[in-house]
């Protein structure tokens, strides 16, 4: 088939990479404009686009959707990853089998622009890939494929990020033999739906007056991006890697202690979250021992 991939992200790239070697024709990139970036603003085009150029691969960067109608003509199918623009209805059937999607949850389980890490915020114990048929609505077409993946309750939402575009290819070369077979995708069920919107800079702000054990999903649902916030001494801190901590001391939320030379934070129900990993405002990451230690913290002092 000559296959046509719209993407934007990094982890788009497992599956460019599959489809380059694999006896499919990868035709046409599909990718968001370049966008000023740095200091400077400089124009800077996505990991997608610049993985094309470095393979010598047509790519397109439309502004409007209605820019893809000549591209599509002679492609038998498009996959999208992450390619961040909800086309329209109309583009669908161009290609000779339409466009499939890999999206990372499992349907019907999170729909929408955010499904990591709204799961690993839900507290899922079962995550994982779909690759389904675009149709009209959002993330709702037949399913063709699902890979699970093996559930670490301690990984951030980067790093399973990671782990199911390691799953992609293989799924992707299933969905294509699947297709070329005459499958027909299995319409999606109507129970378990659940929406999985996108990241407001406040739904990253920590409130401490929440158990540890939901700050801590909290945490790890949204690193690296846009990153789990707080303020302290009136400037912002990211929180970039905690867990919960068993201790017998009890103080008011977000009270800052110190163990052992270690940053614990009080939270909700008595309950405490030792901080790891730390970023502040205009700095490099660091431990949280690092952070107490240049912060000279006072006794009864707090994130807010």
């Amino acid at each position: 088939m000559r296959i046509g991939v719209a993407a934007t992200p990094g982890v788009a790239i497992p599956t460019l990479e599959w489809l380059s070697t694999s006896t499919h024709d990868l035709s046409l990139v599909i990718t968001r404009p370049d966008k000023p970036a740095g200091r400077g603003r400089t124009l800077k085009e996505s990991l997608v686009g610049q993985w094309a150029a470095t393979h010598h691969i047509e790519c397109v960067k439309p502004i409007a959707s209605q820019e893809l109608f000549e591209s599509l003509a002679f492609i038998d199918l498009v996959v999208t990853i992450g390619y961040g623009v909800i086309l329209p209805v109309e583009i669908l059937p161009v290609p000779r089998y339409g466009f499939i999607n890999l999206h990372f949850s499992l349907l019907p389980a999170w729909r929408g622009a955010a499904p990591v890490q709204r799961a690993i915020q839900n507290g899922d114990e079962r995550l994982g890939i779909t690759v389904f048929a675009l149709d009209a609505g959002m993330d709702t077409g037949p399913i063709y494929v699902q890979r699970e993946l093996p559930r670490n309750p301690y990984v951030n939402a980067g790093e399973v990020l990671e782990a199911m575009a390691t799953l992609g290819p293989g799924a992707i070369a299933e969905t294509l033999s699947l297709i070329e077979s005459g499958f027909s995708p299995i319409p999606q069920s109507m129970s378990g739906v659940s929406y999985a919107p996108k990241i407001s800079k406040e739904d990253a702000r920590i409130q401490w007056d929440r158990n540890a054990i939901d700050i801590d999903r909290q945490v790890r649902a949204f690193t690296p991006d846009p990153g789990t916030w707080t303020t302290f001494r009136n400037s912002n801190l990211r929180i970039d890697r905690a867990r919960p901590f068993i201790s017998a001391k009890k103080c008011e939320p977000g009270v800052i202690d110190v163990n052992n030379g270690d940053l614990v934070v009080s939270c909700a129900d008595g309950s405490q979250l030792f901080i790891e990993e730390v970023t502040p405002s205009g700095k490099k990451t660091m431990s949280g021992r690092s952070w107490l230690n240049g912060a000279r913290i006072t006794g009864g002092e707090k994130f807010v």
